[in-house]
């Protein structure tokens, strides 16, 4: 499957690992109707394509990850109320059945709609100088879509709190490591090649046995314990022989390992 020409963001295939860099830091790596479509695409070329292991998405300039929807633009609703959908689910991996791990590396400000690829991380590594706000309040705008991804990942206090203040205050790198949002923090010289670093070494374990942990744990999410519990042992009878077919017993236990 071929993923064809990109505008508002670059994506590179290397050793199992499909890197996304938004790429539009003069709008502050907002999103637009053309990026929309881009990932679209994007999820689409990541689901059907058995080299994709695992993905990064990151993002150029130097002040924002992204700031949401590109104001100036807009994005496309339709006028007909009983056909419109949700802007971000086309940014979504998990929403367009892409269950390759996700891992987000952040920096500068996480504003808005850039939520909706948060909410769907599997990991997510930030600088020190992350902030992470929800301006819609502050526009008159009613917050919703991407506060109720949110409240899936973090106290539903720190949620409210966002939405609630909107303009007037943003979470620090630090707090969101506190309340578990963002699983490290690493100087922003070092960030990309923490990320990549993690990617390597998710896309060094069998494609079957990653992809099936992804969709058992997220799918928890939405159901109840018996019903999770019942889906997972379904993958595992599924994704089990193939996984370890794919696995060198003896290569896998090392003495290389992080504590954190």
């Amino acid at each position: 499957m071929e993923l064809g020409s990109l505008k508002s963001v670059i994506a590179e295939l290397n050793g199992h690992i499909l890197t996304i860099t938004l790429n539009r830091p003069e709008r502050l790596n907002s999103f637009t109707n053309l990026m929309r479509d881009e990932f679209r695409r994007i999820w689409d070329f990541a689901r059907e394509t058995g080299d994709v292991h695992v993905i990064v998405l990151r993002a150029n300039g130097e002040r924002a990850f992204s700031t949401g929807s590109d104001t100036g633009e807009g994005t496309f609703i339709s006028e007909n109320v009983f056909s419109r959908r949700d802007p971000g689910s086309d940014l979504s991996p998990k929403h367009n059945g892409c269950w390759k791990p996700l891992i987000c590396a952040v920096h500068g400000m996480v504003a808005g709609g850039a939520l909706y690829w948060l909410n769907e991380a599997d990991i997510i590594v930030s600088s020190p100088d992350a902030q992470f706000f929800d301006p819609h309040v502050s526009y008159g705008m009613v917050a919703a879509l991407e506060p109720i991804g949110l409240a899936h990942r973090i106290p539903i206090g720190e949620v409210l709190r966002m939405v609630l203040l909107g303009l007037d205050e943003r979470m620090s790198a630090q707090r969101a490591y506190e309340i578990g949002f963002v699983s490290e923090i690493v100087p922003r010289a070092d960030l990309w090649d923490r990320a990549e670093r993690l990617a390597q070494r998710i896309a060094a374990k069998p494609a079957a046995a990653i992809q099936g942990s992804v969709r058992a744990i997220w799918e928890s999410k939405d159901t109840g314990r018996s019903h999770a519990l019942a889906t997972g042992m379904s993958y595992t009878s599924l994704g089990n022989p193939i996984g370890k077919a794919e696995v060198v017993k003896s290569e896998v236990r090392t003495k290389e390992y992080e504590v954190r």
